[in-house]
């Protein structure tokens, strides 16, 4: 049996991304997904009733009622909106926490290039005392800094929660970036990207740089599918695409097969 999907900001990018995949998907004698509704963010909610799972692409002024009209009526939901902020998904928990049939699987970036430079960064944070982020998209994106970005940040933060903040001079300055878990992330709004983002560790006679670029959209098509698929399985609040691929026990794995 088919996965019946809602998607909701289907005239948007990624909306229109979700439909080609998943249109692609439904060839054949045996569908995985099957697309029940498309929605734009001004379109009623009451449409996506039916689905077994809400594909959220909106904008980050809607996401949260259609997250919220989702649970409200037991459907799983998967987020590819931005501004899902610590706060906000904090909120998300305790209410799941009443609904435990239901899952919701935000996910701030569905390539999984940039789901590794993330953890990376994430790995690195407590080494370095001097750490700015740098990440651009397109000149129509709404919002800054990035979900991507907040939580590239968010994840240094807590790294760090041993040794404290970054150190981050002249904050008083507004060229200094927003900051985010007391690291500066600086946002590009520039015509012809896609999206970028470069984390840059500064250190004594050394800086370390993680730098991802999408150059296609494209490269979120299996993350897509990922999420999914995991959000029809998941229960309470899901949080990063390296949840979805087990990214800790990987990273173990490698580090036993390089021990000699």
């Amino acid at each position: 049996m088919s996965t019946k999907v809602a998607i909701v900001g289907a005239t948007g990018k990624m909306g229109q991304l979700a439909h080609d995949l998943l249109t692609r998907t439904m060839q054949g004698d045996e569908q995985e997904f099957e697309i029940v509704a498309e929605l734009s963010s001004k379109d009623a909610l009451e449409k996506m009733i039916g689905a077994d799972v809400v594909f959220d692409v909106t904008v980050p002024g809607v996401s949260q009622s259609v997250v919220d009209f989702a649970v409200t009526h037991g459907i799983d939901v998967l987020v590819g909106t931005s501004g899902w902020s610590g706060d906000r998904i904090l909120a998300l928990e305790h209410r799941l926490a009443q609904t435990p049939t239901v899952g919701v699987v935000i996910v701030p970036n569905f390539s999984l290039g940039s789901v590794l430079a993330t953890a990376f960064s994430a790995m690195a944070a407590q080494f370095f005392d001097s750490i700015e982020i740098v990440e651009a998209h397109g000149a129509g994106k709404v919002d800054s800094p990035s979900g991507t970005a907040t939580r590239t940040a968010e994840l240094i933060g807590a790294a760090r929660a041993a040794v404290g903040p970054v150190s981050a001079p002249h904050t008083d300055q507004r060229a200094r970036g927003q900051q985010v878990a007391s690291v500066p992330v600086h946002s590009l709004r520039l015509s012809g990207v896609v999206a970028k983002q470069e984390v840059i560790f500064g250190g004594v006679g050394e800086v370390l740089t993680f730098s991802h670029e999408t150059l296609s959209p494209t490269s979120y098509e299996a993350g897509i599918l990922l999420g999914l698929r995991a959000a029809t399985e998941a229960t309470g609040v899901v949080v990063g695409l390296d949840k979805l691929i087990d990214l800790p026990r990987l990273l173990a794995h490698s580090s036993k097969a390089a021990t000699p």
